[in-house]
């Protein structure tokens, strides 16, 4: 529920009539890297903020630095293909396109990898002057993995698209 004690989010309500559910990744030593952890967390907190007939809307926000660095490749680096795909590895990330109250991605700072999808998933981007938004997995031999490469599509076109997931380039706001 909103305002239970979270290790890897900070989770209140505000606005005047406390009608706004505010999610705060809150992992700095990480760049707000997205480790099963804290997905799971938000998973918890976008249910109770769903659950919660107060709450209107739902605003995901990180840091001045980092609104996500991208998925946790220590929590990664180790598996094979085979342990995630039978493990159910990124199920339930996509949680955040399943809420039927609008959630805004308030971001600053990098949005990288799963930080960038994370963001497209939501149903508003607002990004602040520092925001970099990239798909660098291609960088470490791999492609994004929770949609990416479909929302990315349709978010900035086919040609902006293949060009961050192929170059690992990133663009600001």
């Amino acid at each position: 529920r909103a305002g239970a004690p979270f290790q890897y989010l900070a989770v209140q309500k505000a606005g005047a009539q406390q009608s706004v559910g505010l999610i705060q990744l809150n992992r700095p030593q990480a760049l707000n890297a997205l480790c099963e952890g804290l997905m799971e967390e938000l998973r918890q907190a976008l249910e109770a903020l769903e659950n919660d007939p107060q709450v209107g809307a739902i605003v995901i926000t990180g840091s001045q630095k980092a609104f996500a660095a991208g998925a946790d490749i220590k929590e990664m680096q180790n598996k094979t293909f085979q342990e995630c795909y039978s493990s159910g590895f990124l199920a339930g990330w996509d949680k955040v396109s399943t809420i039927r109250k609008p959630i805004i991605a308030a971001v600053n700072g990098y949005a990288l990898g799963g930080g960038c999808e994370l963001a497209m998933m939501c149903d508003i981007i607002y990004a602040g002057e520092k925001a970099q938004f990239g798909q660098p997995e291609i960088l470490l031999g791999t492609i994004p993995g929770a949609g990416g490469t479909q929302r990315l599509t349709r978010a900035v076109g086919k040609s902006l698209a293949m060009e961050m997931i192929l170059t690992g380039d990133r663009i600001s706001a």
